[in-house]
């Protein structure tokens, strides 16, 4: 195993995607069982997400579902991808985590995001809008006082105040330069756009900014890793998604995940065939040997910390067979 590799975490985020033909208790369900292997394989982190209204995510309270998680697991630490800062009061969200860390001490991150949702009618239904995403920031501000009792308010956020539940930014557009000012580690996407991906993060260390959260740059790359005996298996673990991204882009409704075969055989119209060729590039997808030979060339030109795969499929058994491969490169 190369040594850089070895010097890197590896964690996971499941968004509890539904698969055509089954539920959403049985998408949730499915994320705990996964979670449960990984903490097995050894992975470092297992953090769930937030969507509303998506017809193929079942993952819509990420704090309530890392409970699920956390208590049906002993030491892998777990975490939120994020909790959607804009869609939620920072006084709430501390609670929350501070509820969690109270339960399972030593274990939770805080990952926060700012999107504010995926269409129009889920943000009326939030009370939102897509100018709420700006105040990213001075929210991520209140949320952090609230765990060091400097609200000006004179409320006392309780269990969260005096607790230290990690922080981590999830950057897209604007996060990184966040992530950098409020001097917190910081979560980057996505492997198939490596020269933006690049320029975030170094915009990130360039101004980063120590803090009582974090003395210097965390980098952590996230992306889909898909690892199976051939390439051609690697690439059909890509094709549910890749076919979901083409369908919402072109629908404007996110679907469940199809089996890859049933996607196969569809006739697409032009732009579908092109949005889902390009869904399908870029990742890192391959054998074992060729997916090393990818991770350690894009560790190498980041220098990140750490890995958070997002792969998701339709066939769990052949996902998590990619995560137990995944795992003999990570782990020698």
């Amino acid at each position: 195993m190369s040594s850089v590799i070895a010097a890197t975490r590896f964690s996971v985020l499941d968004r509890s995607r539904t698969r055509e033909g089954g539920t959403h208790a049985e998408a949730l369900r499915d994320t705990v069982r996964l979670a449960r292997e990984l903490e097995r394989l050894g992975y470092h982190r297992f953090w769930v997400s937030e969507h509303h209204g998506v017809p193929g995510v079942a993952g819509s309270a990420p704090t309530v579902l890392a409970a699920a998680v956390a208590s049906a697991t002993e030491s892998i630490r777990v975490g939120t991808g994020g909790v959607m800062l804009p869609n939620h009061q920072p006084l709430v969200v501390a609670e929350q985590f501070g509820v969690l860390e109270s339960l399972f001490p030593g274990r939770i991150d805080m990952g926060l995001g700012r999107s504010v949702g995926f269409t129009d009618g889920v943000r009326k239904a939030l009370g939102r809008g897509k100018d709420d995403a700006d105040d990213f920031a001075v929210q991520l501000e209140e949320l952090l006082g609230w765990f060091r009792g400097t609200s000006p308010t004179g409320v006392r956020a309780r269990p969260a105040e005096g607790l230290t539940v990690p922080p981590f930014v999830l950057a897209m557009g604007e996060g990184a330069a966040i992530a950098a000012r409020a001097g917190l580690p910081m979560v980057i996407g996505d492997l198939r756009n490596r020269e933006r991906m690049q320029r975030g993060i170094d915009h990130y260390r360039a101004h980063f900014r120590p803090s009582a959260w974090a003395r210097e740059p965390y980098v952590v790359i996230s992306g889909t890793v898909a690892v199976a005996a051939t390439p051609d298996e690697a690439r059909r673990l890509l094709i549910p998604e890749a076919w979901s991204m083409a369908y919402s882009r072109t629908h404007g409704t996110f679907p469940p995940l199809p089996p890859a075969e049933r996607v196969e055989a569809l006739t697409m119209t032009p732009r579908e065939r092109d949005l889902y060729e390009s869904g399908l590039a870029g990742h890192i997808a391959g054998t074992e040997e060729q997916v090393a030979h990818e991770l350690e060339t894009v560790l190498k030109e980041t220098g990140a910390q750490e890995v958070l795969v997002t792969t998701s499929t339709y066939d769990r058994e052949a996902l998590l067979d990619s995560y137990r491969r995944l795992a003999t490169i990570t782990s020698g």
